[in-house]
């Protein structure tokens, strides 16, 4: 019967039943540690990878990529700049905006709010805003209808719906016969949008030309928006325009407005993943106590092993063996609940949420309503074979002791 001498022996003792409990609850205890810090480790990197989906997706598909402007003036020659920078190469379309803060009420609400004068047609060029209206639509701002587009938080806080009126405060007063009052201007929710974030309790959009007229602008725009095929070249991509359009422009770029968070989530992934790497390293060097205590128990089939010529090296394997099955088995088990759960984890939160009226993640504070899951191969493949070579060499000093075992001194007192 030809079979490989130290993985046959190893195997059986992997799976014989032992006198001693106490070892066999050890093994347990390291193979279910190893699981779940596998586990754990895969759902936790699946999380922060939605997370940061998400803000490339919803956050950075709202706000531009980056924007042109002139300094402190209208940019009043915006369509000819517009038509130089999308023969760049990268853009994908550019939008012009008029840009103010004010206050919104109705009914004794009063609400701050972002107000983006936008051209309807053009912004769905640059922004996911079209694919993101809950009610209404975006097409019905029109010039001089002055029709508003708010977002979800914002309107169920200021308890409006479609066709319901709002008034915009701006931060401008006008000097008249009854003295010095704020500017005003009343306007209909034609539209509301949702896309599950902080955008949607402190975002509005008008027509630019109903922006034009709140603002007192007589030609020209704040600025032109730009949208790249890739938002990670966008900083060097914008001031690469910048040099060809040859004239004095501002340029600003998603990075300077957003760029923190994007940083913090990257940071905290790597953190997070040390982190919960060390409980992986504490579950696998478990396999360490557990192999020592078994060498011990074993002291007599190493010496009867050696006696009938075991090498060394052989033992060695025996015990290598044994502890590599426990990191094995451990590790594949953690990776099949980890990534179940990371599959499942965005709708079994939404479960909870729904089931005990909780809500763990608010848009008023998180920059999304939901906890958000991104399976990705390459996380699950190191998180494996990182697991499993810490498994590996946590056998290598037990198994060296058990080489060394002498079988006289072993057999004395049996």
């Amino acid at each position: 019967m030809f079979r490989p001498f130290s993985l046959y022996v190893g195997l059986r003792y992997t799976s014989a039943k032992r006198n001693n409990n106490f070892i066999s609850f050890i093994s347990l205890v390291s193979m279910l540690g190893l699981m779940l810090g596998v586990a754990a480790l895969i759902v936790v990197l699946s999380v922060m990878n939605g997370f940061d989906r998400e803000l490339k997706e919803r956050i950075l598909g709202m706000v531009p990529h980056g924007t042109i402007s002139d300094y402190g003036t209208p940019l009043e020659n915006w369509q000819a700049v517009a038509e130089k920078v999308n023969q760049q190469p990268g853009v994908i379309g550019t939008a012009p905006y008029i840009q103010a803060q004010g206050m919104l009420t109705n009914r004794g609400v009063v609400r701050g709010v972002l107000i983006n004068g936008i051209e309807p047609e053009l912004e769905q060029k640059i922004s996911i805003l079209d694919n993101h209206i809950k009610a209404g639509s975006l097409d019905a701002l029109q010039p001089k209808s002055y029709g508003i587009v708010l977002g979800s938080l914002l309107a169920r806080s200021m308890g409006v719906a479609l066709g319901d009126k709002v008034t915009l405060v701006l931060p401008e007063a006008s000097i008249s016969v009854a003295g010095i009052i704020p500017r005003l201007k009343r306007f209909t929710v034609v539209g509301v949008f949702e896309v599950g974030a902080e955008l949607d309790a402190n975002l509005a959009y008008i027509h630019i030309d109903d922006a034009a007229r709140i603002k007192r602008m007589a030609s020209g725009v704040d600025g032109i928006r730009l949208e790249f095929d890739n938002l990670f070249q966008a900083p060097a991509r914008i001031r690469q325009i910048i040099a060809d359009l040859g004239e004095f422009y501002r340029a600003s770029d998603w990075t300077r407005t957003h760029g923190n968070l994007f940083q913090a989530i990257q940071l905290e992934k790597k953190m997070i993943g040390l982190l919960l790497f060390l409980i992986v390293f504490v579950a696998a060097f478990n396999i360490v106590s557990t192999l020592v205590m078994v060498v011990t128990d074993k002291k007599g089939d190493i010496a009867i092993l050696r006696t009938l010529g075991a090498t060394p090296g052989r033992i060695m394997r025996i015990f290598m063996v044994q502890g590599t099955v426990i990191g094995v088995m451990g590790t594949l088990l953690g990776s099949v609940l980890g990534v179940v759960l990371a599959l499942t984890i965005t709708d079994l939160i939404a479960w909870v949420e729904h089931t005990f009226g909780v809500q763990f993640l608010s848009a008023d504070v998180y920059f999304i309503s939901y906890l958000p899951s991104q399976l990705q191969t390459g996380d699950v493949m190191v998180i494996i074979s990182v697991a499993l070579g810490i498994s590996f060499l946590a056998t290598i000093y037990p198994a060296w002791r058990a080489s060394r075992t002498q079988p006289a001194e072993a057999l004395r007192y049996e």
